[in-house]
């Protein structure tokens, strides 16, 4: 967790919504000079603030509305801070809840140093990442069709398909349900499927075009390593954006969710909580690069079935993506490819 530390002259914590904002303002004394709920508009916010602008920083807890708001500050050179959501429990505590009380309780952490960061994501690829997303949320949305559709089979007693439904060429199964009722339930499902098959395609060309223009040379390298295709390597990417903003090793493997949480008191061990703080798409992403592996590379196949007999499948494969994800963040520091001989040397 890191902490903002930076002294200012003011200290302006916004707890944001969508249609309202409460704007709370401390000088460096810790007084209160503006306490005061305003529209979620540009024009409101610089107005409420411009007595305030000379030395003046905004704390906002991340929420999905955060965007516009760190765009204008930018535009503005006015300093934004992203909060943590699940790191700010001094917001959320308290036998009262509010906006009035939040907005001054980030505005108090600002003062204090004990503000935690999330990362703003800079605006000229954040619309894509978005994108990228996106589309993985429609393949998930693809795939529960296709399997409705195995599901309707087997409801009926049918033998399993021959041919993987996945391809359009083997989509003509419709003759096999006598019911009219049932062929229509499965010909609708195909529809979407063929819909969502178009859209994908669209999306994914416009993600690779957008790719090769904001950092090519890194996409490139993430392709190196066996089984990372252009979606996994998209993915990569897009939720990294720039490896240098992780000061160590140790602080990538974490926002990947690839470390095992652990809270002591005493000596003692007093809990796990706390493995969802992270990226779940990284997580995602690094977790189908182990699968892939193990399908492209004999290598990796050998590895995991060594560690196996130790400790068991699901920790052998959870090793096997820390080891990739340690690879991934070397490649991006050094601007190195994919080293099969190092990778599997130990």
């Amino acid at each position: 967790m890191r902490f903002y530390d930076g002294q200012h002259q003011f200290y302006c914590g916004v707890d944001l919504h969508t249609k309202r904002m409460y704007l709370c303002i401390l000088d460096h004394e810790g007084n209160k000079r503006l306490h005061r709920n305003v529209r979620s508009k540009p024009h409101d916010f610089l107005n409420a603030i411009k007595d305030f602008r000379d030395d003046l920083v905004v704390g906002v807890e991340c929420m999905f509305t955060w965007y516009w708001l760190a765009d204008l500050c930018l535009d503005e050179k006015i300093k934004f801070l992203l909060g943590h959501a699940l790191y700010m429990k001094a917001i959320h505590g308290g036998k009262k809840k509010d906006d009035k009380l939040d907005s001054e309780k980030i505005a108090r952490l600002l003062r204090g140093g004990t503000f935690p960061l999330s990362y703003v994501y800079p605006r000229e690829m954040r619309a894509t990442r978005d994108l990228v997303r996106r589309r993985m949320f429609l393949v998930r949305r693809r795939s529960e069709l296709l399997a409705h559709v195995q599901l309707v089979n087997q409801q009926y007693n049918h033998d399993p398909f021959e041919k993987m439904l996945k391809y359009a060429s083997n989509r003509d199964v419709l003759d096999r349900f006598a019911e009219e009722s049932a062929r229509l339930n499965v010909e609708a499902d195909l529809q979407m499927v063929g819909h969502y098959d178009q859209l994908l395609k669209q999306l994914e060309a416009n993600l690779l075009r957008q790719a090769r223009l904001h950092d090519p040379k890194a996409c490139c390298l993430l392709r190196t390593i066996p089984g990372v295709g252009k979606i996994l390597s998209l993915v990569m990417l897009y939720e990294i954006h720039t490896i240098d903003r992780f000061p160590s090793i140790g602080d990538f493997m974490s926002y990947a969710r690839l470390v095992t949480p652990k809270q002591t008191s005493d000596g003692k061990v007093t809990g796990h909580s706390g493995a969802k703080i992270g990226n779940v798409h990284l997580k995602w992403a690094f977790s189908e690069a182990v699968l892939w592996m193990l399908r492209y590379s004999e290598d990796a196949k050998a590895l995991v079935k060594r560690k196996e007999k130790k400790l068991g499948k699901a920790r052998a494969m959870t090793m096997l993506g820390r080891k990739i994800a340690r690879a991934v963040y070397h490649m991006l520091k050094r601007k190195e490819p994919f080293d099969v001989v190092r990778f599997f040397a130990s």
